[in-house]
């Protein structure tokens, strides 16, 4: 028997014609997008009242070896699909004051992996000291790059910043179709980001020695679950190579989570509970051992600490004295709740074993990640 979630997974012969095919009231879908993501800098509806209570099962934390690190909500975009409703309007940016609380905080630490995102985070004053002050510690570094970046003013030297310091891209490109990807994430950004992979190309990126490590995120164009993995690395690696001579080492399948941006795209296209429905329908529990939040804890541009960067974008930090939290409704706190109890932040974390065996913060939206093969900042679960 097939399994439901099977049935309504995007496959590769639809997902082309996704963009192509739909209109709203005689516009095109690519204009659609854009248009909703100018209305959404303005206005964004939100999920979270939509997300609590929820009968995700509780998880607890491992040993911590990653830390993500949110710079800041600017953006040189407005994508579709962002669940931190980045853009250029957002002034949101990480303080020197901040980032050498960062930095203690990783000398403290045995942490193995620094993830680096945003907004676009190099458009922050500290990335660049942080991307060199952690390769000095001798860590793992990530960049969640979006490509365009590389063609902005003041950063014609980052392709060569990044590979100097041997810092991993993990780079959006929704699609190896100019069609989809314009309609996600804006008018000519497919041109710039095959610009910006051809750049880091020339630099030694992708290629299978594997020093110098590039890979690409896919996202879903609309409220469906992303493709297997291994199957779409092997049609964007054909694809890329065939038609614009580009290499990169591996496809991340990342599913949209309903929040944020995409959560209000949801609502006001009335398809908010049939997604988060083909998320529970679609649960694994065989997902909830490999889930990022059991490793890694989210930082924001304030220097406070979340389960994840979902949790983040939905204000749900950890606080001092959690204990068991996977119940706790965040929407309506009482006064003298946990709820009212001082945000968590790095200068209070004096050691990373402090947060085992802790109790992770859920909601509906966590079936984003335990759906179908799975989802995270890593990509496929299975």
């Amino acid at each position: 028997m097939v399994s439901p979630w099977l049935l309504v997974i995007e496959t590769a012969t639809t997902r082309a014609a996704t963009c192509l095919n739909v209109t709203t009231a005689g516009v095109s879908c690519e204009q659609s997008a854009v248009n909703f993501c100018r209305r959404s800098e303005l206005f964004v509806l939100d999920s979270k009242p939509l997300l609590f209570p929820s009968d995700f099962p509780p998880i607890r934390r491992r040993r911590l070896t990653t830390l993500q690190v949110n710079l800041g909500y600017r953006c040189n975009q407005s994508c579709l699909h962002c669940h931190v409703d980045a853009g250029p309007k957002r002034s949101e940016e990480m303080s020197l004051e901040t980032l050498d609380e960062l930095l203690g905080f990783l000398r403290r630490g045995d942490l193995t992996l620094l993830d680096i995102t945003g907004g676009a985070p190099e458009l922050n004053q500290v990335f660049r000291p942080l991307v060199i002050a952690a390769r000095g510690l001798g860590m793992r570094v990530m960049d969640r790059c979006n490509l365009t970046i590389l063609e902005e003013p003041g950063q014609e030297d980052l392709a060569d910043f990044l590979a100097e310091h041997e810092v991993e891209v993990i780079a959006s490109l929704p699609c190896y179709l100019q069609e989809n990807v314009d309609a996600q994430r804006g008018s000519g950004t497919f041109e710039a980001s095959l610009r910006g992979l051809r750049a880091l190309n020339a630099r030694g990126y992708g290629r299978s020695d594997g020093r110098l490590l590039l890979s690409l995120v896919y996202n879903p164009t609309g409220a469906s679950l992303p493709p297997s993995q291994c199957a779409l690395e092997a049609e964007y690696k054909r694809e890329l190579k065939t038609r614009y001579g580009i290499e990169f080492n591996r496809l991340l399948t990342l599913a949209n989570m309903p929040i944020r941006r995409f959560g209000s795209w949801l609502q006001s296209t009335r398809q908010f509970d049939d997604y988060l429905g083909l998320l529970k329908s679609a649960h694994q529990a065989a997902n909830l051992e490999a889930v990022m939040c059991r490793d890694l804890i989210s930082v924001d541009w304030q220097g406070y600490i979340y389960d994840c960067d979902f949790n983040q974008m939905l204000d749900l930090p950890l606080r001092q004295g959690d204990g068991d939290l996977h119940r706790l409704s965040p929407v309506s706190p009482n006064p003298g709740s946990p709820n009212q109890r001082k945000r968590l932040h790095l200068r209070d974390l004096t050691s990373a074993e402090l947060l085992r065996e802790r109790s992770i913060q859920v909601g509906e939206h966590c079936y984003g990640c335990t759906a179908g093969q799975g989802s995270s900042c890593g990509g496929a679960l299975a």
